[in-house]
């Protein structure tokens, strides 16, 4: 049988959440095990044992893999080196810190199966985050704004998790960018390309363990809508239709 869904986790310095992680996957592969499901944990050059915990899961289930990324070069380069070895016929991606349920790739999976009669759809699916704080929603707000005005999309809560899609979309992305611009770069292309975007909504949760590798302050976040300007200036101008 061959892999219908495969699904990337990148991971950095996650030791303390891998295993509830893929408890949480265990259930989605038990789900899904029947059309054929992987899911590809990237150890995304941690410093921690999250590489040693990784392993420990991939002895004990079949359906799990691992990506080994020594030096950490981005959260989207993560993501971009799981999906390479991907095998299945729609990818995608979600953070390990457990903000956002895997649960909601089954989700996905019921939408995708009430399509089956149209193999030819371009879908992309897209979590549409809920419970956050005021501060959070703003922000994405902003971003959602300018980021519609500036590339000409209607481009709205652009990071939000998890995203899957069919592999051509990846398949033909070029020069897709390495840090956290990775969600807007396939979302735009996306829209670009005319796929049906469809979104469902997306409880975050409290993090229970570790802390976030980007969101420590108010600096963090200037820096990040930096990096995100100049990424978006780049995917507007290397932006191509490439899909036929």
């Amino acid at each position: 049988m061959g892999i219908k869904y495969s699904i990337v986790v990148p991971c950095y310095n996650e030791e303390g959440n891998i295993y509830k992680l893929v408890d949480e996957f265990v259930k989605v592969n038990d789900a899904l095990e029947q059309y054929g499901f992987e899911l590809i944990l990237v150890n995304n050059g941690s410093r921690d044992n999250t590489s040693e915990e990784i392993a420990v899961c991939v002895k004990k289930y079949e359906f799990i893999r691992m990506v080994q990324v020594e030096i950490n070069q981005g959260y989207g380069y993560g993501i971009l080196r799981g999906m390479s070895s991907c095998r299945g016929e729609f990818i995608g991606w979600i953070h390990a810190d457990l903000q956002f349920s895997p649960f909601l790739f089954i989700e996905v999976a019921d939408d995708i199966r009430k399509r089956a009669g149209n193999s030819k759809s371009k879908l992309y699916y897209k979590g549409l985050r809920k419970n956050r704080p005021i501060s959070d929603r703003f922000f994405t707000f902003c971003m959602s704004c300018f980021e519609t005005i500036y590339l000409g999309k209607g481009l709205w809560d652009i990071n939000a998790q998890p995203t899957l899609m069919n592999r051509e979309l990846f398949d033909n992305a070029q020069n897709p960018p390495y840090g956290f611009a990775i969600d807007l770069f396939f979302y735009y292309t996306a829209k670009k390309n005319k796929y049906r975007v469809r979104r469902f909504v997306s409880h975050q949760r409290s993090r229970e363990i570790g802390k976030s590798s980007w969101n420590t302050g108010m600096s963090a976040r200037i820096n990040l809508i930096i990096r995100i300007l100049r990424d978006s200036k780049t995917i507007k101008a290397n932006q191509r239709k490439y899909v036929k």
